[in-house]
């Protein structure tokens, strides 16, 4: 049975926001908290209340000011002598880090976080922690490392209820399931997460949930306004709070499922969208899968082919030196498909891999 979803990251004065405050709205009720814990001398306030400001900013994109925000909360914690908020902190740097392509970063702050957290007691934290550890390995594909990770504290977040962090688990492992071609496993686990997210009013996790499904309806029973009409849903949310990098995701899997269905020049505006937002919060990967989409889309509307190749080499040579594996592996099909030697293929139908991973 799982409860009501809650937000651990919002924490001191900020306890009664919701989950699904709009960020907008933690930012500024979180930027004003914070002012008053530093003219109050309070350090450890001052910690608890930069945290909130560091995630509300890295989530609307806002990556710079993210970027000094955990930074000082993690030295207020420091000097209150708050281990369980040291840990906090770190754990928001490691996850901005992912969120920029700093995989080797990421890892490093996130075993930080998870051993403080253990250190501190505070078992959500180290559970938060652990969960970065397995989304860095899952977003470079690297899913033999992880995938006993996930399953590991998806049974743990289970036992204790929790409902957002079960979601979350549920559909990092659907997402494997799907990207190895286990479509009806990775339905199972997207309709469980949508439901459970649904029930416990977590609507962020319902948004990736639905997401998840779309690109299996489109992908694997070709039902293109099925998906459509699921992502719209989804979009409603992510408008509602201001989830920046969660719309840009949308945006790109409605350029996926409208590829599929042969509607190039549609899903090209729409990939074009997803560029622009994931550069405006400096998100390589998002990036790098936006631009896949818009060379394959362009290459569709009859763009010359050596050009297609020669930005496909280009990406493929970012992704390799990124070592974002999943999406490498999805560039050198893109290259397979439209090498000189192979007729052009038709345009892709159910199952056709262009989006991946989240």
């Amino acid at each position: 049975m799982y409860g009501k979803a809650f937000a651990p990251e919002y924490q001191g004065s900020l306890t009664t926001l919701s989950v699904n405050s709009s960020l907008t709205d933690v930012l500024a009720e979180g930027t004003a908290r914070l002012r008053e814990a530093e003219r109050s001398g309070q350090p450890g306030e001052v910690a608890r209340c930069g945290l909130a400001v560091a995630e509300a900013q890295r989530r609307l994109g806002l990556v710079h000011d993210a970027d000094r925000s955990w930074k000082a909360s993690y030295r207020a914690a420091r000097d209150a002598g708050d281990t369980a908020a040291m840990a906090w902190a770190l754990w928001s740097g490691g996850t901005l880090a992912r969120q920029r392509g700093g995989f080797p970063l990421a890892r490093r702050l996130l075993g930080l976080a998870a051993e403080l957290g253990e250190r501190g007691g505070d078992i959500v934290v180290r559970g938060y922690s652990l969960a970065g550890l397995a989304e860095t390995g899952r977003i470079q594909g690297d899913y033999a490392a992880v995938g006993r990770l996930h399953e590991q504290l998806l049974a743990e977040a289970r036992r204790r209820g929790e409902a957002r962090h079960t979601v979350w688990a549920l559909e990092g492992i659907a997402q494997m399931h799907r990207n190895t071609g286990a479509y009806d496993r990775a339905r199972e686990l997207f309709e469980e997460a949508a439901e459970i997210a649904e029930r416990a009013e977590d609507r962020r996790g319902h948004a990736w949930a639905l997401r998840g499904l779309a690109d299996i309806r489109s992908a694997c029973d070709g039902d293109t306004e099925g998906a459509l009409e699921l992502l719209t849903r989804a979009e409603t949310i992510c408008r509602a709070m201001n989830l920046s990098s969660a719309l840009a995701y949308n945006h790109k899997m409605r350029g996926n499922v409208l590829y599929r269905a042969g509607r190039h020049a549609e899903a090209r505006d729409l990939y074009r969208l997803a560029l622009s937002e994931f550069g405006a919060m400096n998100e390589p990967r998002g990036t790098a899968l936006a631009r896949l989409g818009l060379v394959k889309s362009l290459a569709r509307l009859g763009r010359e082919r050596t050009e297609t190749l020669a930005e496909l080499a280009e990406l493929a040579d970012a992704l390799e030196r990124s070592g974002l594996r999943h999406a490498r592996e999805m560039v050198a099909r893109a290259q397979a498909e439209f090498a000189p030697d192979t007729e052009p293929a038709p345009a892709a139908g159910p199952g056709a891999p262009v989006g991946g991973a989240r």
